[in-house]
């Protein structure tokens, strides 16, 4: 049964029940999803989101304690902002999920700069200033999760999805790294990598060898991994070990099983005008920070 036909909330569990959570990215698709999981499971959630709109029906629309915020992970005083309303509204953040996301989908040399500039911005950094500013404080008291949503493009490089890729390669090596100066300090990270999602983001792409994810299948793990914490979780769960195993192989054997394995995105969207309106949002001063 979907979380979302269930007329009472799920059994709580101490790992949610009560916990305040901040979802950035939360108005629409997977942060929406998450949102509301993780409500129905018993937590406060703050979703935060530059489209103020969207993020004020979103909270109205989801069951349980969800409440709308004004972010944009691009601008560190809306970060600071945005953590700070949440403390005051109802105390500490317990978890932070990292969400935000866009991606442009096209071949490397007909990538506006203004796209490359977007996504860096909004995937490596939002992360970046998220972590910072909430690990900080979670350092000082001794305990907190934070939770990124990132990729299976953290692993692997779609062509099609070049600077796309590198924000995810970058998002998994800064939490590698931050994760081993924050060792024994109480505060734990994790890294959600799922692979194509039925979400806006993803409209027009081809999955490749994994079926299409939908963003309920995100936000199941991201409530199982703030139950059992643990640093990589991939999505479908194969998809690490699969990675890991190809690429112990010799390059020539290695380059075939990425072909079979990795769908082509710029074939995807040649030709197709699916991603139009979506992309043209990349291009705007203000654009949604959501995936």
């Amino acid at each position: 049964m979907d979380w979302r036909d269930m007329p009472t909330p799920l059994h709580s569990h101490p790992a949610i029940g009560g916990r305040v959570i901040a979802v950035t990215g939360g108005a629409r698709g997977i942060g929406r999803e998450i949102a509301g999981l993780l409500a129905m499971a018993g937590a406060r959630v703050a979703i935060g989101d530059n489209d103020r709109d969207a993020v004020r029906a979103t909270a109205n629309a989801l069951t349980g304690a969800v409440a709308p915020f004004d972010l944009d992970v691009t601008d560190t005083a809306s970060f600071a902002s945005f953590l700070n309303a949440v403390e005051r509204r109802w105390g500490r953040v317990d978890v932070l999920v990292n969400n935000a996301g866009v991606m442009w989908v096209g071949g490397f040399d007909a990538e506006p700069e203004t796209a490359a500039a977007r996504q860096l911005e909004v995937n490596l950094h939002g992360v970046i200033r998220g972590v910072k500013l909430a690990g900080a404080t979670m350092r000082a008291r001794g305990a907190g999760h934070i939770v990124t949503v990132a990729s299976a493009a953290s692993k692997l490089s779609p062509p099609g999805e070049a600077t796309y890729a590198a924000t995810k390669h970058g998002v998994y090596g800064y939490l590698n790294a931050v994760r081993a100066e924050l060792a024994g300090s109480g505060v734990q990270l994790s890294v959600v990598m799922p692979g194509v999602v039925d979400t806006e983001l993803a409209a027009g792409t081809a999955t490749g060898a994994p079926k299409l994810l939908s963003p309920e299948d995100v936000a199941q793990a991201v409530l199982a991994v703030i139950v059992r914490p643990r640093f990589e979780v991939t999505v479908p769960g194969y998809v690490g070990p699969l990675t890991r195993w190809v690429n112990v192989l010799p390059e020539r054997l290695r380059d075939y099983a990425l072909r079979k394995m990795v769908p082509d995105q710029v074939a995807a969207v040649t030709g197709h005008s699916i991603r139009n309106d979506y992309q043209a949002r990349l291009f705007h001063p203000r654009p949604p920070n959501h995936r």
